[in-house]
């Protein structure tokens, strides 16, 4: 994609006064390269810093709602190569690995994202492309860890007055009550 609305929407979050104050600090925020080369050179150094917990963004481009990733699988697609060419070394993430590696924390966040009035859908299919590949890595952390698609924007002109399809006021202050849901569980062993 040209744009990356989920950088954007990932910076936008992390700016939220509420949620700075509501995490006692300001989250760190984190925009990996569409490369596998970003996961261990930006990705795991994060990770090993042992955050309370890690809420990701990344686009889908058939999304017409959020989706929030309930699983991540042990899998890469050797098809699609990233935005450097490369294209994944092998099928399996981790050879090592399990088949699959799921968020305790995605029925808690669907139903925080409903009450707050955002269009969300409760996948369990993030892909084969580099958001599975660095969600699966993040759920072997010990902490609360979940991934939201959400989708590339509007392709069409909105007629003056329209609302878009997701409120950016309403989908940050979701978002936010989806971060502090997430180091709620983070400070009781999620």
């Amino acid at each position: 994609m040209t744009r990356n609305p989920s950088a954007a929407l990932a910076r936008r979050l992390g700016a939220l006064p509420a949620l700075r104050l509501a995490l006692g600090g300001s989250p760190r925020v984190l925009v990996l390269r569409t490369a596998y080369d970003a996961i261990p050179e930006i990705l795991e150094p994060a990770l090993a810093e042992t955050p309370a917990a890690v809420l990701m963004f990344g686009v889908s481009g058939r999304a017409r709602r959020m989706r929030i990733e309930v699983r991540a699988r042990n899998r890469a697609s050797r098809l699609f190569p990233d935005a450097t060419g490369r294209r994944a070394a092998r099928l399996a993430l981790d050879p090592v690995g399990p088949s699959e590696r799921t968020s305790p924390a995605a029925p808690a966040a669907v139903a925080i994202l409903r009450r707050h009035g955002v269009p969300v859908a409760a996948s369990r299919d993030a892909g084969r492309y580099l958001c599975n590949a660095s969600y699966f890595r993040a759920l072997a952390e010990p902490c609360p860890v979940l991934f939201v698609h959400i989708p590339p924007g509007p392709r069409t002109r909105r007629p003056p007055g329209a609302r878009p399809a997701l409120d950016p006021q309403r989908t940050g202050r979701a978002l936010a009550a989806v971060a502090r849901m997430l180091t709620r569980r983070a400070g009781r062993g999620f």
